[in-house]
């Protein structure tokens, strides 16, 4: 997906902090710059100015020097302590144009960007599912085509990163609650997990929305109400689900085994 450099989103407040993103890693990388990409909600087509962040990758020619962090941390600080909206939301990594091309478990840590917060870090299983985003929903800001970059993700990869990532992030949760009592995070696990059936079924990503209509005329009525509840947060009136999205996190567990229905 293209789109104009000075207008990649709807929103101006969001493209008025990719512009000075995209000046500002400009002037730090030089030539090792190659391009600036959207992913996620952006991408996906489940943007909540409510609640979504902006997902960005930066692309360089090679792998960064250790001389050039501290800039880029400094940049980074300077955008999140800014008066601009959105600024402080800005959640992406850089990483260099070879290792875009595939998932290596192996590659090295490197620069990531968490509202504000600067580090190194090595990519994780989902990056297999970003990657697939970024190659057939990414929004260009700037830089080649994505699908040039990126070589196709196979179906069993995105499931199997599906499956890595409820065994390491969801499944702690059923003995471990803490995040589940906020009501925006019992939200965010319901879709996250109606979006993973949805991926496990059919091998491919859909947005949290779309993924949330499938399920509730896939699934058993039982998850209906829950569903919809998510769907509608934060407007509608929203009881504490905890319970229930726990059983919906252990029935999604199940399907690794057993299909929904």
């Amino acid at each position: 997906m293209s789109a104009d450099a000075t207008q990649p989103t709807p929103y101006p407040d969001i493209n008025a902090v990719l512009n000075l993103l995209l000046t500002n890693v400009q002037a730090i990388l030089g030539d090792r710059f190659v391009g600036l990409y959207l992913y996620g909600s952006l991408a996906s087509g489940d943007f909540d100015p409510q609640r979504s962040d902006i997902d960005f990758v930066v692309v360089t020619a090679t792998e960064l020097p250790n001389e050039l962090m501290p800039a880029l941390a400094a940049m980074h600080a300077q955008l999140a302590a800014s008066d601009l909206p959105w600024a402080k939301k800005l959640e992406g990594s850089y990483i260099p144009q070879g290792a875009l091309r595939r998932y290596a478990p192996t590659d090295p840590p490197r620069p990531q960007v968490n509202e504000g917060r600067f580090y190194l870090a090595a990519h994780e299983s989902d990056w297999i599912i970003q990657r697939q985003i970024l190659r057939e929903q990414g929004i260009l800001v700037t830089g080649p085509d994505l699908a040039t970059m990126i070589d196709p993700v196979q179906p069993n990869a995105v499931r199997q990163a599906v499956v890595e990532i409820l065994a390491a992030w969801w499944a702690p949760m059923l003995d471990n609650a803490t995040r589940l009592q906020s009501r925006e995070y019992q939200a965010y696990a319901v879709l996250s997990m109606c979006r993973a059936l949805y991926t496990l079924q059919h091998g491919s990503v859909a947005s949290k929305s779309s993924s949330a209509r499938w399920a509730q005329t896939t699934l058993h009525q039982h998850w209906a109400a829950l569903i919809e509840r998510a769907v509608a947060w934060p407007h509608d009136p929203q009881p504490d689900n905890v319970a229930e999205t726990l059983a919906f996190i252990r029935y999604t567990l199940a399907y690794v085994t057993v299909p929904p229905g």
